[in-house]
This record gives C-alpha cells, structure tokens and sequence, in this order.
C-alpha cells in the first residue's frame, strides 16, 4: 500500500497544488493529486491557510494558490448522490457539507443550513437557518450568519460581524486573481443588503438594510466629501441614497440610481443601536 504523503509546510503544498493544477484533465491520473487537495481542503477548514489574509500593512493578500487548489478539488471530483430523509443533493464529491459537532462549538440551530467542506468556521460562530457558507470562506470568532443570508466562496469575514437575514456576501473562485470580499473585525450588514466583487468593509462599519456595494459601484462620503470604490472606510455608516442619472431621457423622466451614502461615521449611539444581543449567544 503507497504511503499517503504528508505536506510539512505550506510551501510544499502550495507546489503540489500549482503542479496538479497545471496538469489539468490529466491530475486525475495522478493519485497524489486528491490526497494533495483534501490536505488543502482540511487546511483550509482548520483555518491553517487562507485564501485572503491581512498583507501586514493595512491591506489584503489574495492567495492565487489556494484559489487554484479549491478550482482542483471541482475538476477531480465526481457527481454523487447525498441523500436525506427529506432532501437529496447531488454534487461533486470533493465538496460535501461539513458534519459539525459539538466539538466544533459552532452553534447550528435546527432548519436547513449547510456550512461546504473546506471553509473555516470558527468557535463561538451562530448559524441561524436556513443559511450557506460556501468553501474556501473564513468566518471568525463571534459571528452571526442570520436566516437566509449567504457567505459566498472564498470571502473572509472577521470576527463579531453580524450579517442579518437575506444580506449576501458574494464569493470568487474565476477568475483565479480576483479578489474576495473581505468584511473585518465588529461590522454589521444589514438584512438584504449585498457585498460583491472583491469589496473591501473596514472594521466597525456599518451597512444598512438594502445597501448593494459591488466593486464598480461609487460611496458618496457626505461627512467627509469624498468618494470611494472597492473599500468602505473604518467605522462608516452607509444607507441606501439616489443620485440623478445623466442624459435627455433621464433628466426628462427624473430618473435617478441607487447609491450608497456615508451619512456619518460610528459613536457611542451607534453602537449602543447595533450591539449584538447576548442574550442570544
């Protein structure tokens, strides 16, 4: 029987991956190759590697790499029936749900939720269902994932963030450089609200209920008169806001377009209006 190989250090296996990856269809002759991407996919779910990290100054890091290992671990698997008493799925095998125990002390309440093989959930994390974490996503300590909200592949959310009901947290795997929505540490997203395209939230901000940022979309900063793209500012406090839409037919019409809007930045009353209810932890 061949022995298993055993990765020693994340450089080794950030190797084996960009080799299996480059290999394309033909990883799959290769048996090393899913041993390699299950190594990574366990990684991953430790929180040992990630696909984006904190660069040390200020910024953040996409891991090409682990992207590439997440996109080999579709090509090397193979559709299988999941089936339930009361659903049936069917999927790649490489990617199943996560079983969660109690060891794991994620707080999964009762009713259709799934957290995906290969993402990082972290102790004290609530799930309230029916909710998704996708692989490849890092979600951090003290967390709340309300009922119908999605943590979309590959985003990393930070620790305290509280995403309300039906708010979406776009996820990324192609193409492989973008990119991932990065939420940090003590933010609260608003119910139906959507971060997409590799925007970047700050700690301590604040999006209200409705709020969609994707990475083209401008934020008018009506405190400090600037605009920003791609990035919410520390301790932001966005709303849903309109502004006129160039042109004959829409002037004529007084057609306007979304738009979020800075209208101040967080206090001691904004926190007091957004603390997480302990009692429910």
């Amino acid at each position: 029987m061949s022995q298993t190989r055993i990765h020693t250090a994340p450089s080794e296996l950030q190797n084996d991956i960009e080799r299996h990856f480059a290999a394309g269809a033909d990883a799959k002759l290769d048996p090393d190759s899913i041993r390699c991407f299950k190594q990574l996919r366990d990684a991953l779910e430790r929180g040992e590697i990630r696909a984006a990290e904190p660069d040390g100054h200020g910024g953040w890091h996409t891991n090409e790499w682990v992207k590439r290992g997440i996109l080999l671990g579709f090509r090397l698997g193979e559709l299988v029936d999941f089936p339930g008493q009361a659903l049936s799925f069917v999927d790649k095998d490489t990617f199943p749900a996560r079983h969660m125990t109690s060891a794991d002390r994620v707080r999964i309440i009762t009713g259709g939720s799934a957290i995906r093989r290969g993402a990082y959930v972290a102790p004290g994390v609530i799930c309230a269902p029916p909710m998704y974490i996708n692989t490849g996503a890092y979600v951090d300590e003290g967390t709340l994932v309300d009922s119908h909200a999605l943590v979309g592949s590959c985003a990393q959310i930070g620790k305290r963030v509280h995403i309300s009901a039906a708010a979406q947290i776009g996820g990324v795997l192609e193409p492989i450089g973008k990119a991932p929505v990065v939420i940090e540490d003590d933010v609260m997203i608003g119910g139906n609200a959507g971060i997409y395209e590799g925007v970047v939230v700050r700690s301590r901000v604040v999006i209200a209920s409705g709020v969609i940022i994707n990475g083209s979309t401008p934020i008018y900063d009506t405190v400090r008169g600037q605009i920003y793209r791609r990035e919410v500012p520390y301790g932001a406090v966005v709303i849903p806001g309109s502004r006129p839409m160039e042109g004959a037919f829409a002037e004529q019409h007084h057609l306007s377009i979304a738009t979020p809007v800075i209208k101040k930045y967080r206090d001691a009353k904004t926190d007091a209006a957004t603390e997480l209810e302990e009692a429910l932890r």
